[in-house]
């Protein structure tokens, strides 16, 4: 594990290779899984503001699910998440010309409509983030369905922390992921000198 500041990280997120692959694995993270995407506690008012913009571009299932159930639930666990349709697919989801599974939030976004990417849970992983009183937890979280991003990462050696540059400095600021990029340099000189 490496420290910094209150969050533990595990080595996984140094030493592990992953790319999204987007044509190989369809988005199937939209769909599979027993829960919608966990949400922090201003997600859930963003989701809220945001789903007039949003609501065009939603199928009918997502439509009703939402009307039954809300721009995000409490699932079993007692998590906040986005809501689900049948045990499947993230309400937000769509699916492209190409039969791709995508955010509509992040759609929404890329088009300038909104400030709001998506939900941080989605855009850290493979990244999940577990919350204890004193500290938080960052651990690689190894899908089967992911199985392309893993190979097309380790074509590129690509660690996982690289490729979510963007979610950690979004979630954690520009200091922390410079100092897990020196984490990375002191880990990789550790090995050098064992070799």
């Amino acid at each position: 594990m490496v420290q910094i500041d209150d969050k533990l990280i595990s080595l996984d997120v140094f030493e592990r290779h992953f790319i999204c692959d987007l044509p190989k694995c369809m988005g199937a993270c939209c769909v599979e899984g027993e829960s919608g995407a966990p949400l922090e506690e201003e997600e859930t008012r963003i989701l809220e503001e945001i789903f007039p913009v949003i609501k065009p571009m939603l199928g009918p299932a997502s439509l009703k699910e939402i009307e039954r159930v809300g721009t995000w639930e409490v699932d079993g666990d007692g998590d906040k998440v986005t809501p689900i349709i049948n045990g499947r697919e993230c309400v937000y989801a769509y699916y492209d010309e190409k039969g791709v599974c995508k955010c509509s939030i992040e759609k929404a976004y890329n088009e300038g409509l909104i400030s709001f990417k998506k939900p941080v849970s989605c855009h850290l992983y493979p990244i999940r983030v577990t919350k204890y009183s004193d500290f938080e937890a960052l651990n690689y979280h190894q899908w089967p369905i992911c199985g392309p991003a893993r190979v097309l990462g380790t074509e590129k050696g690509l660690p996982i922390y690289r490729f979510l540059k963007d979610a950690l400095v979004r979630k954690y600021g520009q200091a922390f992921y410079d100092e897990m990029e020196e984490a990375d340099k002191l880990l990789r000189e550790g090995e050098k000198g064992q070799e």
